[in-house]
């Protein structure tokens, strides 16, 4: 090959083709998209941008190193993300890309892929530095040149990357413990209820209720810490409690579920202890536990974290 034909075709007039049948981006559906653009190769081996087009919500520019990115004896093809001023400052996401060559004789697209790459505001451009051998494209025979034009085409995938931030707040453990009495009138009446709930009370900024149930034979009273807050938590919120179940009669706390610890969500509102006391017991007057007819259920709550 004479010399005489290699500047020709560096400073020749070299047309970049988008062909539709290529060129789609799957991260909002096939979008086809045809553009072509023409670009002056200059002899010093400066670097060439094409037009811009999207994918993905994104703004791209297909880069071409006719002396090669790192200056060899290749020719350097990668995608650009531009218009970055007008991202978030904390943009980031992946993208599969894939840079097409058409060989005319053959009339296929020679492919070059790279898996998963990650772009954000300090790496803005992937691609291949090693795309061709400069001598295999510029020869006289060369199949990838037609009318001093060749044809390439790109096909990007973007991942976009969904941020989730947790805030988590450690409350420090109160020094004197909080703490709630429910006074149930009318206990003689569960056996028909069956279960009985408190009215809401706060603890550390959470709303909270207690629960006195029946189990299925009747024989065994149960009791819940429930937490009221947790009907208005999305899928990520959660609250960590401690605390203390407990039974008062004439002479102070006859009966405790000792410590008990539990994550509060949206799924898991409600912790205790099965089997808390017979039903029998709490009936007995010899016991003490009634008074005309009512009883006295104590919660000690200490809030530990709110995620």
């Amino acid at each position: 090959m004479d010399e005489c034909y290699l500047m020709g075709l560096w400073c020749g007039l070299i047309m970049f083709k988008f062909l539709e049948e290529y060129y789609q981006f799957w991260s909002t559906g096939p979008t086809p998209v045809q553009t072509s653009t023409h670009v002056v190769l200059p002899a010093n081996d400066d670097n060439v941008e094409t037009r811009e087009f999207e994918a993905g919500d994104y703004k791209w520019r297909l880069v071409i190193y006719p002396g090669g990115k790192e200056k060899g004896d290749y020719i350097s093809v990668y995608l650009s993300v531009v218009d970055t001023n007008s991202l978030p400052l904390d943009w980031e996401f992946n993208a599969t890309c894939t840079v097409f060559l058409y060989d005319h004789i053959l009339d296929k697209y020679l492919c070059f892929r790279v898996n998963e790459r990650n772009f954000n505001k300090t790496t803005t451009e992937w691609g291949f530095p090693k795309f061709i051998p400069k001598k295999v494209l510029i020869d006289q025979s060369s199949r990838y040149i037609a009318d001093d034009s060749i044809v390439l085409g790109a096909e990007i995938l973007v991942i976009k990357r969904h941020r989730v931030i947790e805030t988590v707040t450690l409350l420090k453990t109160t020094e004197v413990p909080q703490k709630y009495e429910w006074k149930i009138q009318e206990f003689s009446k569960l056996e028909e209820d069956r279960v009985r709930i408190s009215e809401e009370f706060t603890i550390r900024d959470v709303n909270w209720r207690m629960k006195l149930y029946l189990n299925g034979d009747s024989s065994e009273l149960s009791m819940d810490v429930v937490c009221a807050s947790a009907d208005t938590f999305d899928a990520h919120q959660k609250v960590k409690a401690e605390f203390y179940l407990r039974l008062k009669g004439r002479l102070g706390v006859v009966r405790s579920s000792g410590k008990l610890s539990h994550w509060f969500t949206s799924l898991d509102k409600c912790c205790g202890q099965k089997a808390f006391i017979s039903f029998s017991t709490m009936r007995d007057p010899e016991n003490g536990l009634l008074v005309d007819d009512c009883c006295t259920l104590q919660v000690e709550i200490l809030v530990q974290l709110v995620v």
